[in-house]
């Protein structure tokens, strides 16, 4: 006689996929159109229809430790070919939201990152903070005066590490708390399903691994096999290229003032301002085109998770090239205002990160 296994649906769990951009889960019937479809899905157990029949059953524990979930682009080929508009790329979408959220600590923050309500809390909360520590220290200055617009006289270079670098400790610190639950459960998941037969995890394996799939995350392999959506492809890279160009050009730059003692403002002759100017503008016109791109498909579901990501990405490069070009034309309040806004929205995307979408860049990688 076969086996018999409770299922206990997380009627919770469907609700939050639904908020969080799968709201049209309830119209999949499972006529597999979707792994059929997928350029991308493998042979043996394709995606995303055993996704979809978990989601709408409310498995959650399936779904979230499934590294198939992570393995779909969105690139929206299954989403034109649904007979039913049950949208599975975004469904996905939405599970890998909830998962993200799921492995974040403290959870508390990645509830209110997704929560369009807690936005005005969050953008308080670097506002409050550079205010409060510049006036303790004494390092922010909100009369900087001079001649020449030197953004450090007004928000000193010590304060902005002072904030910034604890704040890529403790990011760190979340992902590498949140990464080693992810890769046990996944581990786990593959077990149970027969995807490994190996009782641990092996670390060397893992790292060559890692190793192997740099160059398809560099050159956007699978996301260029997608059919309905190439132009994505092209906008996620020039984004990806321009955070790689400007965290060079951060350290270059750490390194010129606290090493050779060399400090700001940088000549625009300078081949790292040549680098950071082009990551600039290559975040400008990736995001502008990510937008434009989400509102030009009338079949793809957009959820504020989708929104927050792209606005916190366009104003990140909006308000840095913006300081820039105001500093260079002597525009003294707008400059020192920009540069603050510019450092809100550099806080928020950092110290944020494993509790938005923008997470994706690790769980995706491991």
């Amino acid at each position: 006689m076969a086996d018999t296994h409770m299922i206990e649906p997380d009627l919770g769990f469907i609700k939050e996929v639904g908020g969080l951009g799968g709201k049209d889960l309830k119209k999949c019937f499972q006529c597999a159109t979707c792994s059929v479809a997928c350029p991308i899905s493998p042979d043996n157990k394709p995606f995303p229809r055993k996704e979809m029949i978990a989601a709408s059953w409310g498995l959650k524990d399936r779904l979230v430790s499934n590294y198939d979930i992570w393995l779909c682009h969105n690139c929206g080929d299954c989403n034109t070919l649904c007979p039913r508009e049950a949208k599975p790329g975004e469904v996905l979408g939405a599970i890998r939201s909830y998962a993200i959220a799921e492995y974040a600590t403290p959870k508390v923050l990645a509830k209110a990152v997704n929560d369009p309500k807690k936005l005005p809390l969050l953008l308080a909360i670097p506002v409050v903070y550079f205010i409060v520590l510049g006036l303790i220290t004494g390092l922010l200055n909100f009369n900087p005066g001079g001649a020449e617009i030197v953004h450090a006289h007004f928000f000193s270079t010590w304060l902005v590490d002072l904030v910034f670098v604890p704040l890529a400790a403790w990011v760190v610190i979340v992902f590498a708390m949140g990464l080693k639950r992810f890769l046990n459960d996944i581990h786990q998941n593959a077990l149970l399903t027969g995807k490994t037969d190996k009782k641990e995890l092996e670390i060397g394996g893992f790292i060559q691994g890692l190793i192997r799939v740099i160059p398809k995350i560099l050159l956007h392999r699978q996301f260029n096999e997608c059919g309905d959506n190439k132009g994505r492809a092209t906008a996620h890279l020039l984004v990806l290229y321009a955070f790689i160009s400007l965290f060079i050009v951060t350290s270059i730059f750490f390194f010129a003032i606290y090493v050779l003692q060399i400090h700001g403002p940088y000549s625009q002759m300078n081949p790292v301002k040549w680098l950071a100017n082009t990551g600039g503008i290559a975040l400008i016109l990736g995001s502008i085109l990510l937008i434009k791109n989400r509102m030009s498909k009338a079949d793809q579901t957009s959820s504020y998770v989708d929104w927050y990501l792209l606005g916190l990405v366009l104003g990140l490069g909006l308000t840095g090239m913006g300081t820039e070009i105001t500093r260079l034309l002597g525009w003294a309040g707008i400059a020192y205002g920009l540069y603050f806004i510019h450092l809100v929205f550099v806080f928020m995307t950092f110290a944020f990160l494993p509790f938005s979408k923008m997470a994706h860049l690790v769980y995706r990688t491991v």
